[in-house]
């Protein structure tokens, strides 16, 4: 990065005439540029519009979401935005991702985007997507603005935007009014990603002025927008299936990579599984879709450890949970538990196959029509009739599974819906999801496992510190169901013939 040169500014007009205010650093280098350079700035630059532009693949596919959710709001304003950038440290932001229900209705990614659905008095609605426009060369927003295009790269224009998109555009910046001028209509905004659209909405519905009660309305009519985009997101339509076998096969040769890697692991640490698959997740997608989780010997048994700086040992078990999102934002999640030196002790062979066995339950009960918990309870049922006969619970098995006793090893649900968010969907209605039945197009994950903590003094001492977790992406057919991530081996047996087949040999 340009250090102590990026200029602080901010245009505080849409207008092409007014140069944007230039506030240079503290102990920044650059100074006011002369009025020489401003002229000079303006001119000799080849004309760069993209014209004749065909639509992105999903544009056909978005244009039915909105229409679905535009039948569920008749005469009614919905206001979805893509969020901020965020700053992560002084003048430095995190990595842009855009909220997964902007990206559903349009197809775009950029930062401070918005689509706005107006209801129209014949019914349905008018659709625009407001976003910042190409930075201007004629005011000087393209080199003095610290987000200008010689700054952050280039942007789509206007126009280009909506042949892509298939959308009405609009500038961002013109929204704020919009929404004051625009003509009354109960108006839904989805929440959490633009504080600054929501402050505008509560300016129009009275602000601090309003009542407790109106306000509470409010939340309630903005939450079930919310709902409403989830509950719709359940199901996935045949280009969504296809992005998440893309991210699941991605994940599959990540998983190849880091078993390559395994002997320059032990060498360091866990960091170095952890890089391994961020690399194959950044060369074929856009990141990893949740951090990584590369746990090795006793860290297994931490369900989400993703400090990942702990040693990798022969002997010991590498549980890692990881999964490539695409560039479209869809993303895979998938666990694997490997023996680091390639063979499965007789106590990590017994804990996994187990584990093994609880899944094959779990991914034969998710089918069409069947309920979601279906698969889960059928997991817990396995788990608990092995850990009774283990000994480390006192059966009948359908009391230790009333009473939940085998939480205290299995700790976490079976799985989740899987899509743009890695637990897709979480605030669908219940009564759909939770409590509802699988239908074909849904994604989940299946994902039983086994967790003995090294400080549990209520198993033998060879079973403590040892964590199992198979985690698999299942798609629900018509038929069944079809497991996305089935060109990674799960039986003990499987596994090691693919260890001796991948790991470098000496």
């Amino acid at each position: 990065m340009s250090e102590h040169e990026r200029p602080q500014s901010e245009t505080e007009s849409t207008s092409s005439a007014d140069a944007p205010v230039f506030t240079p650093r503290k102990n920044g280098q650059a100074q006011a540029p002369s009025e020489e350079l401003l002229a000079w700035m303006r001119t000799g630059w080849a004309d760069t519009e993209m014209r004749d532009l065909k639509p992105i693949e999903q544009a056909e596919y978005t244009a039915r979401r909105r229409a679905a959710l535009s039948a569920r709001f008749p005469g009614e304003r919905l206001v979805i935005p893509a969020g901020n950038l965020k700053t992560r440290s002084n003048d430095t932001e995190y990595p842009f991702r855009a909220a997964c229900d902007y990206v559903y209705l349009s197809g775009d990614q950029t930062d401070d985007g918005c689509l706005v659905f107006e209801p129209r008095a014949e019914g349905g609605h008018d659709v625009t997507a407001y976003l910042r426009p190409r930075s201007s060369r004629e005011n000087g927003e393209f080199w003095l603005d610290g987000h200008g295009e010689l700054w952050s790269g280039r942007r789509e224009s206007l126009q280009e935007s909506a042949a892509l998109l298939g959308l009405d555009t609009a500038d961002v910046r013109t929204l704020p009014d919009v929404l004051r001028n625009a003509a009354t209509a109960p108006t839904r905004i989805v929440r959490g990603h633009d504080s600054s659209l929501e402050a505008v909405l509560a300016e129009l519905r009275g602000g601090d002025s309003a009542t407790q009660e109106g306000r509470d309305a409010a939340a309630e009519r903005d939450e079930e927008l919310a709902i409403t985009l989830h509950d719709h997101r359940l199901v996935k339509d045949e280009w969504e299936v296809a992005q998440l076998q893309q991210a699941v096969d991605s994940t599959v040769r990540g998983f190849n990579d880091v078993v390559g890697a395994l002997p320059k692991a032990k060498a360091t640490s866990e960091r170095y599984i952890e890089g391994t698959f961020f690399l194959r997740a950044r060369v074929e997608g856009n990141d990893v879709g949740y951090g990584t989780i590369a746990a090795s010997g006793p860290n297994a048994t931490t369900l989400h450890w993703v400090r990942n700086d702990g040693p990798v040992r022969d002997g010991e078990l590498l549980l890692l949970d990881a999964g490539v999102e695409t560039t479209t934002l869809y993303t895979a999640d998938v666990t694997r538990t490997i023996p680091i030196s390639g063979t499965f002790t007789d106590v990590q062979r017994r804990v996994y196959d187990l584990v093994y066995k609880a899944q094959q339950a779990a991914i034969a009960a998710v089918r069409p029509g069947k309920p979601f918990l279906a698969y889960h309870r059928a997991a817990q049922r396995v788990l608990a009739e092995g850990l009774v006969e283990w000994g480390l619970l006192d059966g009948p098995v359908d009391k230790v599974v009333e009473q939940g006793l085998q939480r205290r090893y299995t700790l976490h649900g079976t799985g989740h819906m899987l899509g743009l968010d890695v637990h897709d969907c979480a605030v669908s209605r219940t009564e759909v999801h939770l409590y509802g039945d699988l239908q074909p197009g849904m994604v989940l994950t299946v994902e039983p496992g086994l967790y003995f903590q090294p400080d549990d003094l209520t198993v033998p001492e060879e079973l403590r510190g040892v964590g199992v977790r198979i985690e698999d992406d299942v798609l629900v057919t018509p038929e069944g169901n079809r497991i996305l991530s089935a060109g990674l081996p799960r039986r003990s047996d499987e596994v090691e013939a693919w260890l001796a087949e991948t790991l470098p040999t000496a």
